[in-house]
């Protein structure tokens, strides 16, 4: 629900802050006081068009802030797109969302959602399943064609049947993009075919094996550095084993100090443990000597195998500029390649099963999309007969209100009766809400078929009605009053408190009408006050006694005989409430 807006700098509010309750809240004052400027403020919020003319006179900057405390449901839905856009930390209130938006002399407007700087795109998009504004100038999701499908099915309880199709529909596409693929220009696909024999000629003729280039690398060097390598070896093994005869060998020096070192245990056995520690280093002295000796028998100055080291090294890096960075990935090309050039290979067979899957899936959609179709025409009866009683409460008796249901032929449609009909994820139909608000009138579509007050009341009429699926949490009606009378006004009252408490939305109303706005859970008077030449808006939360006094106002006077009927609209108000709430 809206819990709070905050307006500063717009058009003659100054700085107001508003905050509402889950329930029903009604807005009165005069003509003029500002009423319509707050309803423009949130419309602003929720991504209308900007205009500058809203800044207010002597201010560079307008600025308005919407928090909205979220259900379950509705954080469901906005998480993944929060989350897509980075706006969800875990610093941030799962619970609320807040919108901004900032607009300027300069013709430059920002919009934020939780502080941070989004697009005018996206905040209509979060916004638009937060709040509806029924009225003049309106932002009606109602009005829009493309609602009224899921509405129905919500009001059916097909939704689990319309999943269910739209499940099959995403199957069949995807059936159908593979067909889009095979059926590619041949001579694109022979020359992809080619293209692909020669890749897995050129990797299968390379033997690659996943370890050998690091051997390879290894044995490069060791090639390339073979006279170093000698060299060094030759110098190791003389000093170890005295082969160069200029001087005295490690080895016969060790063994010098082992006859010392025997000499010492003969006479003192604690020197035992050092003989026996110098004896185990002259045999691995004596056995390293022979492994580098070993290592020095097996090196060789052999140019051609270098060459050749060379030459393999030098292919597998051609092959890893052409097909991957390592041979692993190599690898992995050439299995890749092996697959899609067999799918190519058998690609008229696969055609034929695929086309053979596809004929069966549009019969299947087909068949589900007809039976859909004719539960939503039958629910589509229901829902006009409850909406049209719900006008008929509203004073708008001869009202009417229509599904428009239509199709479009399509030869690569579904099958329906063996004719070929257009199909998306919700079937086959395209489903329009019309009205005529006067007897004599046509049905036409909701958006063209009246304005103001009349709107207002047909909304009313349909969120009654579709009250029970209509997820928007927060409904507001400007100028619903508009044409009707006191008794009228009762009923208008009654059933926008319903919605509010027994439908669980929160309602937000601007009214003239004193047995409206006696329903109220919650009760604001604006006013406008001139102070040092300029002029100024206000709002105040009225109390009881505030309330008595506001709608005797409104019904023209404040004598004891208008203040006494004022506290009896509240104090009926309040007996009907309570009535609903025991359910007598």
């Amino acid at each position: 629900m809206l819990a709070e807006l905050y307006i500063r700098n717009f058009a003659i509010i100054d700085e107001l802050r508003l905050q509402f309750v889950n329930g029903f809240n009604v807005m009165t004052g005069e003509t003029g006081a500002g009423k319509s400027i707050i309803l423009d403020a949130m419309m602003l919020v929720l991504g209308e068009r900007a205009d500058t003319t809203f800044v207010r006179a002597g201010s560079e900057t307008a600025y308005v802030e919407a928090m909205f405390e979220l259900t379950p449901a509705l954080q469901a839905g906005l998480t993944p797109l929060l989350q897509g856009e980075g706006l969800l930390e875990e610093a941030d209130d799962p619970d609320l969302i807040v919108l901004a938006r900032e607009l300027r002399t300069n013709g430059r407007n920002i919009c934020r959602i939780n502080g941070r700087t989004v697009t005018l795109s996206l905040l209509r998009d979060v916004a638009a399943p937060l709040i509806d504004i029924h009225g003049q100038g309106t932002h009606l999701s109602l009005l829009r064609p493309r609602a009224h499908l899921p509405l129905l099915d919500a009001y059916a309880n097909l939704t689990g049947e319309q999943r269910s199709l739209a499940q099959e529909v995403a199957q069949l596409h995807k059936i159908q993009r593979e067909l889009a693929n095979l059926r590619r220009d041949e001579r694109t696909l022979a020359q992809r075919a080619d293209m692909l024999q020669f890749q897995i000629q050129e990797i299968e003729a390379a033997r690659l094996d996943v370890d050998e280039e690091e051997a390879l690398r290894t044995e490069r060097e060791r090639l390339a550095n073979a006279e170093t390598l000698t060299q060094s070896a030759t110098t190791a093994v003389a000093l170890l084993t005295g082969l160069d005869d200029e001087g005295t060998a490690v080895i016969d020096q060790l063994g010098a100090v082992e006859r010392a070192l025997t000499q010492l245990a003969r006479f003192d056995e604690s020197q035992n443990e050092r003989l026996e520690r110098l004896q185990g280093l002259s045999f691995q002295i004596s056995e390293l000597a022979g492994e580098i000796q070993h290592y020095l028998d097996d090196l060789e100055f052999n140019p051609q195998r270098l060459d050749t080291v060379e030459e393999r090294l030098e292919q597998i890096n051609r092959l890893k500029r052409k097909y991957g960075e390592s041979i692993a990935e190599i690898l992995a090309f050439h299995e890749q390649a092996v697959a899609e050039l067999d799918q190519i290979s058998h690609s008229e067979e696969r055609i034929e099963a695929l086309e053979a899957e596809q004929e069966k899936y549009l019969r299947r959609i087909g068949q589900l999309a007809q039976a859909l179709s004719v539960k939503r025409q039958a629910a589509a009866q229901q829902l006009a007969t409850a909406v049209e009683k719900q006008l008929a409460d509203l004073n708008m008796v001869g009202a009417r209100f229509a599904v428009d249901f239509a199709t479009d032929r399509d030869e690569n449609g579904v099958y329906v009766d063996e004719n070929r009909l257009a199909f998306d994820h919700n079937g086959i139909d395209r489903a329009e809400f019309l009205m005529s608000a006067n007897p004599g009138e046509p049905l036409k579509p909701m958006a063209k078929v009246a304005s103001g007050g009349e709107t207002s009341r047909l909304m009313l009429a349909l969120k009654t009605a579709l009250a029970e699926v209509d997820a928007t949490p927060t409904l507001i009606f400007d100028e619903i009053d508009q044409g009707i009378g006191g008794r009228v006004g009762d009923i208008v009252g009654r059933k926008l408190w319903g919605l509010a408490a027994v439908s669980a939305h929160q309602v937000i109303v601007v009214t003239h009408l004193p047995q409206l706005a006696g329903y109220g859970d919650r009760h604001y008077h604006v006013s406008k006050q001139i102070s040092n030449g300029r002029t100024t808006t206000s709002v105040t939360e009225l109390d009881w006694n505030g309330r008595v006094a506001e709608l005797a106002a409104m019904l023209g006077t404040q004598n004891e005989h208008a203040r006494a009927g004022a506290a009896a609209l509240l104090t009926q108000a309040e007996g009907v409430k309570q009535g609903v709430a025991r359910g007598t």
